[in-house]
């Protein structure tokens, strides 16, 4: 009789692996899956690629390549109508910061990032059904989101515009075409659990969704005006008004151009620095940029500059179905960029699908 003896680490299968799990059936017990349907729930284990493929999500032929990738993104980048005209929008960068000064919280640019916005542009229907959502959210994870009827309508109205786009009907029938939607009501129905579905980021509160973390801030009033803001314009004293999210006494998310010209031109949000200024000659082109806001600070905020809600919203959600958790890489006229996205963990919706917890360019 042979004895075979199997060390601990041949016994176990790490909870958030792959390995050795492909096609393992779904359990609800699982922190993450491996079997052909995690990537349309996107709920696969980070390593599910490199260990389950060619498999991949119910065929070789269904799977998202990165070719796939590169090839969609350029789609949705040429597709992007609504985007600004290089007449519509003049930046004024100033300070570049090098890697050391991001955090030393200096403003070291005197001016406001933005010096003119065409403001005709939010009259288009994706612009203004899109800044309607804005204040539609607390500010402070922890304090429980009271989602009106009418901000539901809202949501709808958004959906229903973007879906109006070529660029939007691009994503959809790439998607449709990897068998991850089988029409484009299940699509936008997912988008609306994906994006505005509420989660706890606080003390067991529905405080929070993807849309309101990425994207978006409302008016509040109470506390103290923060240190630093340009004063031409700005807070009367112990004013404060709500930005992205603010999470232990940083600004968390926020990763919109539109919003943060819209509160720059309150006087509310303080442009500090650039630390990455994308290769673009025209719009949208990427920025990395430190702010501060009502005494809290960004040391990075990546945002697409003048691309239209459409353009972002698709890009951040191809990526959050195609790569989840890991670095999903694009290429934006013939240039290289490359999206985080990251799912929320502690809570599903469906049939184990995950909400969308953040996603943001990375930038150098």
């Amino acid at each position: 009789t042979m004895l075979l003896f199997l060390s601990p680490k041949d016994l176990y299968t790490a909870p958030d692996s792959c390995k050795g799990r492909c096609e393992e059936p779904y359990s609800k017990e699982d922190e993450c899956h491996c079997n052909a349907e995690c990537e349309r729930y996107h709920n696969c284990c980070e390593d599910y690629y490199r260990h389950c493929r060619p498999v991949g999500f119910s065929s070789s032929r269904d799977a998202i390549t990165d070719e796939d990738l590169l090839h969609i993104s350029e789609q949705l980048y040429e597709a992007d109508h609504n985007k600004a005209r290089p007449t519509d929008i003049a930046i004024n960068p100033q300070y570049q910061a090098s890697p050391d000064e991001t955090g030393d919280q200096e403003d070291r640019s005197p001016q406001p990032l933005y010096k003119y916005v065409n403001e005709e542009l939010f009259s288009k229907p994706t612009y203004a059904s899109f800044i309607k959502l804005l204040d539609n959210y607390q500010r402070v994870t922890g304090r429980e989101e009271d989602v009106t009827a009418e901000e539901l309508r809202e949501q709808d109205n958004f959906l229903r515009e973007v879906m109006k786009t070529e660029l939007m009907k691009k994503l959809f029938a790439f998607l449709h075409k990897k068998n991850r939607y089988g029409s484009e009501q299940e699509f936008v129905a997912d988008l609306k659990e994906m994006w505005f579905g509420l989660y706890s980021r606080g003390d067991g509160e529905q405080d929070s969704s993807g849309f309101e973390h990425i994207f978006s801030g409302r008016a509040c009033t109470g506390g103290t005006g923060g240190a630093g803001q340009h004063q031409a314009g700005g807070l009367t004293p112990g004013s404060r008004l709500c930005l992205g999210e603010v999470k232990k006494g940083k600004v968390s998310g926020f990763h919109n151009w539109i919003r943060f010209y819209l509160l720059e031109k309150q006087g509310i949000v303080n442009y500090f620095s650039h630390n990455f200024n994308g290769p673009w000659d025209t719009y949208p082109d990427v920025l990395g940029l430190q702010f501060s806001w009502d005494g809290f600070y960004k040391e990075v905020g990546s945002a697409f500059i003048g691309c239209s809600p459409e353009f972002e919203f698709g890009l951040y959600t191809v990526c959050f179905i195609a790569r989840p958790g890991r670095a999903c890489h694009l290429s934006l006229g013939g240039y290289s960029l490359s999206i985080q996205t990251y799912a929320w963990t502690k809570s599903t919706y469906g049939n184990g699908k995950k909400y969308i917890a953040t996603a943001y360019v990375i930038s150098p």
